[in-house]
């Protein structure tokens, strides 16, 4: 029994599973972009929710970051993120997206 290994994913991106959103470049110059740009987008208040949940779950802080990138690259940020609304997103985020549904009884 040989399974020869033809995944076609297989070779392009060897360490596709260890790092799924980086690239090759600069890492601490596109940290300094995020940052620049979270500044911008981020009222002082956010900002400092946000770091203290990095220091927590980086994970989440990371989602929440892309997320955020995401908004403000596509034009749909009207202005500063507040405290409240950082709340919400940070909330919306830990919801578990399951693919299936939920029997509700």
């Amino acid at each position: 029994m040989s399974h020869p290994h033809d995944h076609p994913h297989d070779h392009d991106h060897p360490h596709d599973h260890e790092h799924p959103h980086e690239h090759p470049h600069d890492e601490s110059e596109v940290a300094a972009q995020k940052e620049q740009i979270l500044k911008q987008i981020l009222a002082p208040e956010a900002r400092m929710r946000l770091n203290n949940v990095k220091m927590v779950k980086p994970d989440l802080a990371n989602l929440v970051e892309n997320y955020l990138i995401g908004m403000a690259s596509q034009g749909k940020l009207g202005g500063q993120i507040s405290d409240e609304q950082l709340k919400q997103i940070l909330l919306s985020i830990q919801q578990p997206k399951r693919e299936f549904k939920f029997e509700r009884r």
